[in-house]
Parts: C-alpha cells; sequence; structure tokens
C-alpha cells in the first residue's frame, strides 16, 4: 500500500532496479514456467518418434518370420511329396534286384524320385544299390536323401 507521498509502504514489495539478484530469480522462474509445455510437448514428439521406430522394426521382424515360416512349410510339403512319390510296390521291385542292374536304372531316373525310393528302401539294400552307381550320382542321391540341396549336371546348386 503506498503511503501518502506516493512510495510504498514498507513491508511491501518492490521492484527495486538495485535488486539484480531477485529480478534474475524471477524471470528464470518465469522462464521455466513457460518452457515447461515446450518441454513435455518434445519429449512427447521424441517417445512417439522413438515408439513408430519400434513399431516398424516389430513390423519388418514379424514380416521376416512369416516367411521363414512360409519357407519351412514349403520345405515340408515337398518333403512329404518327394517320399510319397516312391510307391510301396515300386520299392518291393526294387528290393527284389540285382544291385548293379537297380543302380543303373535308378541312376537315370529322375533324382528326387530315386532318392525317395532308396530312402524306402532297407539300409542294406540300398546301400548295396549306392555302391555299384558312379561316386558322384550316389552322393547327389545321398545329399537328396538327406533334404539338402544337390548340385545339377552343370555345377549349378539345384532346390
Amino acid at each position: 500500500m503506498p503511503s501518502a507521498g506516493g512510495t510504498p509502504a514498507l513491508g511491501a514489495p518492490t521492484a527495486d532496479a538495485g535488486d539484480p539478484a531477485g529480478s534474475a530469480a524471477e524471470n528464470a522462474t518465469q522462464y521455466c514456467r513457460n518452457m515447461v509445455d515446450a518441454a513435455r510437448d518434445a519429449r512427447f514428439a521424441r517417445q512417439a518418434a522413438a515408439i513408430t521406430i519400434l513399431e516398424r522394426e516389430l513390423e519388418q521382424r514379424t514380416a521376416e518370420l512369416e516367411r521363414k515360416k512360409a519357407e519351412y512349410q514349403e520345405w515340408v510339403k515337398r518333403r512329404e511329396e518327394f517320399l510319397k512319390k516312391a510307391d510301396e510296390s515300386v520299392v518291393a521291385i526294387y528290393s527284389q534286384m540285382r544291385p548293379d542292374a537297380a543302380s543303373l536304372q535308378i541312376a537315370a531316373m529322375d533324382p528326387d524320385a530315386a532318392a525317395a525310393i532308396l530312402a524306402k528302401l532297407s539300409p542294406r539294400i540300398a546301400s548295396a544299390i549306392l555302391n555299384e552307381m558312379n561316386p558322384s550320382a550316389a552322393a547327389q542321391l545321398t545329399n537328396a536323401m538327406a533334404g539338402l540341396p544337390g548340385k545339377t549336371a552343370n555345377g549349378d546348386k539345384a532346390g
């Protein structure tokens, strides 16, 4: 409350130009109050950007897992078809043949069908047939039986 002479009453706050520390503290407080919303918005924007990046990475990883799953299912499907190619009657025929005659016929067959037949034969008979074959053809059929990609005649990987 000002006094009659226009001077402030004792104990009332004054904006004294001679008190720079009080004025600086008041300015700093006011600045912080003004910046709180902007800082909060900036923090929110950084967090939102980080979440967006993480979501994108998660989508990429999920897509990669889906591709791997599809690849695995395709492999299982091919393996089942591979084993179905060897009809039981054909297997019975090859199991009764001499190994040298069977090896010539199996070597001339489609590699998948030949490997399927060999896989269904007893190990003793299959090994006797493979023993009579050209080593590279026997290796290719063995790789096919094991589910490994073989090499074609021109050296390219098959499967």
